[in-house]
């Protein structure tokens, strides 16, 4: 079998335990987290696509949640975008509270841009699964997390080797994209060569990505109701819930 036809087997398992809350209670919130470049999005769009078979869904990305730019900057913590203390915590928790009794407005972040963009908040209607997919839920600062507001956790695993990796080849990707688009965030970059836009990537990794992974995002690990862990080869593995 092949490691995409596998991988829709645990992606189908996956939504079926899904389906089996939101059977019981509606809407299902379920949260979907793990390091910088594991793969979270991709896991997130094909959760979608099984799950509409059967039931309704939207998904949410915790980029919006984050804080604008300006306020990152003004408290110095444009370099640590990622971390717990660049969310909106509080606004977050709210959300996730307001979905449970019906439509909400929920935040939308530009990957054009790289910051939380006004105009892209939409309504999050009645639904039977609501999915929240990305940074976010790792504990804060006095302790509460996250993780505790939603009904389903679901942690995506991968080594540091083959994160950094993914990381680096996505960075470069992006990289070569922006030759052709000025108004991409990696167009800023386009002024270092092939050499130092790659060793760029790897300060990147070593200084911000793997401290906020060891740090923070992997102590959501433990208490998360299900854990998959993706290979080398991006083949995904269900090792509990």
């Amino acid at each position: 079998m092949s490691s995409r036809s596998d991988n829709a087997v645990v992606v189908d398992a996956l939504a079926a335990t899904i389906l089996d809350r939101a059977s019981t209670a509606k809407p299902v919130i379920v949260g979907l987290t793990g390091s910088v470049a594991a793969g979270k999005s991709t896991l997130c769009r094909q959760l979608a696509e099984a799950i509409k078979r059967s039931a309704t869904i939207e998904t949410v990305c915790t980029d919006g949640f984050l804080l604008p730019n300006a306020i990152l900057n003004s408290r110095g913590l444009a370099m640590r975008k990622g971390f717990p203390e660049t969310y909106d915590a509080e606004l977050l928790v709210s959300v996730i509270g307001t979905l449970r009794m019906g439509p909400t407005a929920v935040p939308g972040y530009s990957h054009t841009t790289y910051d939380v963009d006004p105009s892209l908040t939409r309504v999050v209607g009645d639904v039977d699964v609501v999915l929240l997919e990305g940074l976010g839920f790792a504990p804060l600062a006095n302790g509460e997390t996250l993780a505790a507001h939603v009904d389903l956790l679901i942690y995506l695993d991968a080594s540091e080797e083959d994160l950094e990796t993914w990381f680096r080849e996505r960075f470069m990707a992006f990289w070569h994209a922006a030759a052709q688009d000025p108004s991409s965030f990696y167009a800023q970059f386009r002024s270092m060569s092939a050499e130092g836009a790659e060793q760029f990537s790897r300060m990147v990794w070593s200084t911000i990505n793997l401290p906020n992974l060891r740090n923070h995002i992997v102590r959501c690990r433990d208490g998360a109701h299900i854990v998959l862990h993706k290979t080398w080869d991006h083949r995904l593995e269900r090792l509990r819930g």
